[in-house]
């Protein structure tokens, strides 16, 4: 096999001159890299990676093989516009992932942040918003328009519906279907997924002490079985924890303007 150049690119990739290569670069066999790509500092491109259009990744970003980002989007309205991908810094892009640029329709940006983990046959389409710290196992998929917050968990062969809010620090379990938005730290499974609970495990990953799940437990149990409409429950759940930015935060999620329901327990399985 033969090695990397001194420029650490392999003499059977396809780079474009125009491309912005960063510095200690790798590119590895047979990756094909268009016009308008930048491939940030320490960035690895493994071997038979394809990277085209208005497409950034960022440093020390590893994909590995048979990845394709940055090509048009899978949305038929989709008319040539400039749109852009950008991927943040250490992110682990494993083989056969598939990542799409926005549309006019959606901002014309599709945006993942620092720190994700995409396992084999990942899905992101056109105008996903991805934060940091955010795994998706294997053929996970987000439809468009999806937001995704920190340190979110979407699990294997699990579909998220277009325009659907997936929380900071939920975990999704495996084969679920998300059609509504799911709260930050909630837990969500089933073939349409309801709520299960509270992220409890990630909650201990994440070092919350007792104390906070405790009182994030108490929050969830007034939100969801208590009395009244969501709407009155979320103001009573604000006002009994004015000091706890993790309820608050769950409160803004629930009141904030979304297309979609917000999804939550089964009656027969509420807390």
């Amino acid at each position: 096999m033969s090695t990397l150049s001194a420029a650490g690119i392999h003499p059977t990739a396809i780079v474009d001159p125009t491309a912005r290569i960063g510095a200690e670069v790798r590119i590895g066999p047979y990756c094909v890299i268009g016009p308008e790509v930048q491939l940030g500092d320490g960035s690895v491109l493994h071997s038979h990676v394809v990277v085209d259009g208005r497409t950034r990744i960022g440093a020390g970003t590893q994909v590995f093989p048979f990845a394709s980002l940055g090509h048009r989007p899978q949305d038929l309205k989709y008319a040539g516009e400039a749109s852009a991908l950008e991927i943040g810094s250490a992110c682990m892009i494993r083989e056969h992932v598939t990542m799409n640029p926005g549309t006019a329709g959606g901002g014309m940006v599709t945006k993942v942040g620092d720190n994700c983990l995409f396992m084999v046959g990942a899905h992101v389409a056109h105008d996903c918003q991805v934060g940091n710290n955010v795994i998706m196992a294997n053929n996970a998929t987000l439809a468009g328009h999806v937001h995704v917050g920190d340190y979110a968990i979407v699990g294997g062969l699990s579909a998220v519906h277009q325009f659907v809010r997936i929380g900071a620090h939920a975990m999704i379990g495996g084969m679920s279907g998300i059609e509504q938005d799911v709260i930050p730290y909630g837990l969500a499974m089933g073939e349409r997924a309801r709520l299960s609970g509270v992220n409890i495990v990630g909650l201990k990953r994440r070092g919350f002490d007792k104390p906070a799940i405790q009182s994030l437990l108490a929050a969830y149990d007034a939100l969801f079985a208590g009395e009244g409409t969501l709407a009155e429950r979320a103001r009573r759940v604000a006002e009994a924890h004015p000091e706890n930015p993790v309820v608050q935060g769950i409160v803004a999620f629930v009141e904030a303007d979304s297309s979609r329901a917000l999804c939550q327990p089964k009656r027969d399985n509420a807390r």
